[in-house]
């Protein structure tokens, strides 16, 4: 009976242990702690949707003329690796790679940073969920965001906020990528910052299967 207890115990604690794992990477948390939260709104006229990123503050402004319909923390390129500066398009997305793509360990590490799930050894998945190519092989995509330049270009959002960030651009949104955006001193301060440096790798097997999708909180677009 103490036996069958010490295992029921076991079992317990791998569950946990498990569930953690697979909730700690989507759920994220701001820097004050708490949930991290992101709101979207729906565009009026959605071919006058622009983006805007400050590379010196890591934020990404989702804009309709002066209305802003997103406002979120990113992860931008290091500096031996940075985001592309220039004013450029959209010219490809792809919700999703639900079974991945083999590619050599070297090509993933340069491709995304290779780094905490997104591409792992030969297996890359993370970096084409919710893919939204900016320049050729340069994209905003779901990831671990930090509070500093981590990527190797690309644009890190949260999966709490990448698949509301799909959802607002298309192909040919106009895209400015800065050192700093006029958005700063108005719509900065308010981003909430959000630290995934932290947070536990999630299961290889996860990231090439539709679970690797966060469900956003609330509605996609208010």
């Amino acid at each position: 009976m103490q036996r069958m207890r010490h295992v029921f115990r076991f079992i317990l604690l791998a569950a946990g242990s498990s569930l953690l794992l697979l909730t700690g990477c989507t759920t994220g948390r701001v820097a004050g702690g708490g949930p991290y939260h992101v709101t979207a709104y729906r565009p009026h006229d959605p071919s006058a949707v622009r983006v805007k990123v400050s590379l010196s503050k890591q934020n990404i402004y989702v804009m309709e003329g002066d209305r802003s319909l997103m406002a979120v923390a990113c992860s931008v390129g290091i500096p031996a690796k940075p985001t592309p500066r220039a004013p450029s398009g959209f010219t490809r997305s792809k919700r999703r790679n639900a079974r991945g793509h083999t590619v050599s360990a070297s090509r993933a590490a340069g491709r995304c940073g290779g780094r905490r799930g997104e591409c792992a050894g030969a297996l890359c998945g993370l970096s084409d969920v919710f893919w939204c190519e900016f320049a050729p092989a340069y994209g905003f995509h779901q990831g671990f965001v930090h509070p500093y330049p981590r990527t190797h270009g690309c644009i890190r959002l949260h999966g709490e906020a990448a698949p509301k960030f799909f959802a607002l651009v298309r192909i040919g949104t106009p895209v400015n990528i800065a050192s700093s955006q006029p958005e700063d001193e108005t719509l900065g301060p308010k981003v909430q910052r959000v630290d995934d440096s932290k947070a536990p790798d999630p299961p290889a097997s996860l990231m090439v299967t539709s679970g690797a999708f966060q469900k956003p909180s609330g509605p996609l677009l208010e």
